[in-house]
């Protein structure tokens, strides 16, 4: 296993009125004035607070999390996410709406490696550093034996800095498998993007195999509530 190299980011809880990204803090306070009705804020996790599977993306989208206040919930993204997770026992309803839409997380939290909108999706290195020790926090929520979803490449990043290892440490790879020095797994998914749906990067079938691996090594029984089963 690679060791850590350094103390790493210090865990930090959650700041829902972190401003500490001048670029993101501006660009929040634009889309505000725009979108009046946008939550346009620090999106929180969502989820089983026990979870002992957490899964990490990448940002808030403009017109997802960005608008309802919930991680992967009002855009393209979220729609293949929730369906899979509903699928495979760990949701209790197949669509997320909103963030009072009563959907509840079996075992499962979702969040993001940066908290806030970034111009154009792309948040830059610093503004990824600098949320990572909120992301050390999650990761210290979940326990020892338990499992890390990261969907694509900045999020598999953001996860071996929160567990004080160099980037260079793990490769990214989808389905790719690795162990963290706490004793987390660490499994690979491209992310659920449009983008990549659309080009089959990633198809509906490699996703639900990524998420059924995960769902297994983080040893998480279906919930029967989720699926409808007695």
């Amino acid at each position: 296993m690679p060791r850590a190299q350094g103390p790493g980011p210090r865990a930090a809880t959650f700041d829902p009125d972190c401003r500490a990204c001048p670029r993101l803090a501006a660009f929040l306070d634009e889309v505000a004035v725009s979108n009046p009705g946008y939550f346009c804020k620090p999106v929180p996790s969502f989820g089983d607070p026990a979870a002992r599977l957490l899964i990490v993306g990448l940002a808030p989208g403009m017109h997802g999390a960005n608008r309802t206040g919930r991680p992967f919930t009002g855009d393209y993204a979220g729609i293949l996410l929730y369906e899979t997770l509903h699928a495979l026992g760990l949701s209790s309803a197949s669509a997320s709406v909103s963030a009072d839409d009563g959907l509840i997380l079996f075992g499962a939290r979702i969040t993001n490696a940066v908290r806030c909108l970034p111009p154009a999706n792309k948040p830059n290195p610093e503004e990824v550093r600098r949320c990572n020790a909120f992301l050390a926090h999650e990761l210290a929520s979940v326990p020892p034996d338990g499992v890390v979803l990261a969907l694509g490449k900045i999020a598999h990043d953001a996860v071996l800095r929160a567990s004080s290892l160099k980037v260079s440490a793990m490769k990214f790879g989808h389905g790719a498998e690795h162990e963290l020095p706490s004793g987390l797994r660490l499994v690979d998914s491209y992310h659920c993007s449009r983008y990549n749906q659309n080009t089959r990067r990633l198809t509906v079938e490699m996703f639900h195999q990524v998420l059924a691996r995960a769902v297994e090594l983080a040893k998480i029984s279906p919930e029967p509530r989720a699926t409808g089963r007695a």
